[in-house]
């Protein structure tokens, strides 16, 4: 028989208040994780809350890389260059942290822990070394030849120390090559060559020395040769009779050697003087060479209008290096290796999200990309195609603080009713000035995913008559029509869509 003297010091009745008072407890921990795991719909409030003060609010990250990866054969490592990066941007995840801890979360469990990897189960994910910092490098990431893959893509595993799973994201597609091409390069292999307006990164290895690789970057207001951090820089085509100045047109088509290019830091919009962009041969710059510039091609860049004078670097210090005239080749010009530059092209992958209900604890993955939006209709018919990647049936169309009646298609494909004028304008008809609104996801937790696109209501001349069209067309699953059209209104239906521009990291 058990004897309740053995275990405690109460008395009987005591010990039956203390068992009463232990199942009281244990009923209000699981209501508690209960209502943890309840998901919190985004209530208009709180996304009135998130978009005026959206900068200080927003957790990015962006996966920023090579465009190609060199394969690496037998035993040999060749780890990618520049080495893939990994940012943490916005004051949003520094607030996260302080939430949880607010929550009763300790240091540990707050901190941010991620892996990257190449997608491959042989090769096993490598730890990124965070530690409270924003940036950190995947220096030692290769592919061998034993993965017979053609393209590939980065995954970044991230999570909290309370085992709280981030998700897992991904880069954009990565070309893998066997080795850089010493041919003359042919425009027939164009997914090879670098065409005008895309983004590059330049480095150079002194003796073919990792250890002594340096990338182009600005920092501080200044253009230096960095051991840690790389740049990406948009490479930009000019008219050989374009001059110097802050303002310049640029071409279309693939760079070639012998041509004239600017590059602009993609972070921060600074640019180079004009640059006359030639093929390196040894410890030459070939002056008639003219063939496309490729991946991870040797070049030099000549400053325009100056004494032989080119780009180089001297240990952190980007110079200018005067090249030597070939006695017996007047075709080249003998410069050092620090004016020797590896050329790659990059590109990166960002997301933005925030939790505007708190804390959430399922992953905020896959976060949905969104392309391009198409209207249909207008007027109380205006209906919204959102095309993009990764939606799911728990994701909303949001108008600036409105919820968008929509529905689901495919990963690809959503499609929501346009919200009336007088959702943002109270006793409101008809559109009577333009109103532009950004467009949002938001899952049914309460994760807001924001866009680079705005949605503007445009002025009508007058009220129209009311249509319940849309809401048919939902209710039915169905899709528009040509047989759907806006009651007297023309072919845009009062509305355009508008995308944002700027530059990113």
């Amino acid at each position: 028989m058990f004897d309740y003297r053995e275990y405690t010091a109460l008395s009987f009745p005591d010990y039956l208040l203390y068992l009463e008072l232990l199942d009281i407890n244990q009923y209000e921990d699981q209501r508690q994780v209960q209502k943890r795991q309840e998901p919190r719909r985004l209530t208009r409030d709180a996304m009135s809350r998130y978009l005026k003060d959206k900068a200080s609010l927003d957790h990015t990250l962006v996966i920023q890389h090579a465009k190609v990866a060199q394969k690496s054969y037998g035993s040999e490592k060749r780890f990618f260059c520049p080495p893939p990066c990994v940012y943490l941007q916005g004051p949003g995840w520094k607030n996260r942290k302080e939430q949880m801890e607010k929550d009763g979360a300790t240091e540990q469990e707050t901190t941010v822990h991620a892996f990257i990897g190449i997608g491959n189960s042989d090769q096993e994910m490598q730890q990124l070394h965070l530690e409270g910092k924003n940036y950190c490098a995947a220096k030692t990431l290769y592919i061998s030849d034993s993965d017979k893959r053609k393209h590939f893509m980065l995954s970044v595993k991230m999570f909290c120390g309370n085992e709280d799973d981030i998700g897992v994201f991904f880069s954009k597609r990565i070309k893998v090559i066997s080795k850089p091409s010493k041919k003359k390069q042919s425009l027939k292999n164009a997914d090879l060559c670098i065409a005008s307006g895309t983004k590059v990164a330049l480095f150079n290895r002194l003796r073919s020395q990792t250890v002594s690789t340096r990338y182009l970057h600005v920092e501080g207001g200044n253009f230096h040769a960095s051991s840690q951090q790389w740049g990406a820089f948009s490479i930009h085509l000019l008219d050989d009779a374009e001059s110097e100045s802050e303002e310049f047109t640029v071409r279309d088509g693939y760079i070639h050697y012998g041509q004239t290019v600017k590059l602009v830091c993609s972070k921060t919009g600074m640019a180079l003087p004009r640059l006359i962009i030639r093929k390196v041969d040894k410890q030459t710059a070939l002056l008639d060479a003219d063939d496309p510039v490729s991946q991870l091609h040797k070049c030099a860049f000549y400053l325009k209008d100056t004494e032989r004078m080119y780009l180089c670097l001297s240990q952190e210090r980007i110079i200018q290096f005067q090249a030597t005239p070939c006695p017996k080749e007047p075709n080249k010009e003998m410069i050092n290796d620090g004016a020797s530059w590896t050329i790659i092209s990059t590109d990166k992958a960002e997301y933005t999200f925030y939790e505007g209900m708190g804390p959430v604890h399922a992953p905020l993955t896959p976060v949905p990309v969104v392309d391009s939006l198409q209207l249909n209709g207008g007027g109380d018919v205006a209906m919204l195609e959102v095309q993009g990647e990764n939606f799911t049936p728990a994701l909303k169309v949001w108008f600036g603080n409105v919820e968008a009646e929509t529905m689901y298609r495919c990963g690809e494909n959503m499609l929501c009713v346009v919200p009336d004028i007088s959702a943002f304008r109270e006793g409101w008809r008809w559109v009577r000035q333009p109103i532009q609104v950004p467009i949002s996801l938001v899952r049914n937790d309460g994760v807001i995913y924001p866009t680079s696109l705005n949605f503007t209501y445009t002025p009508e001349p007058g009220p129209r008559p009311h249509c319940t069209a849309a809401e048919d067309i939902l209710r039915r699953g169905g899709s528009i029509t040509e047989d759907v059209t806006p009651a007297g209104l023309g072919a845009n239906g009062g509305h355009e869509q508008t995308p944002s521009t700027g530059l990113g990291p």
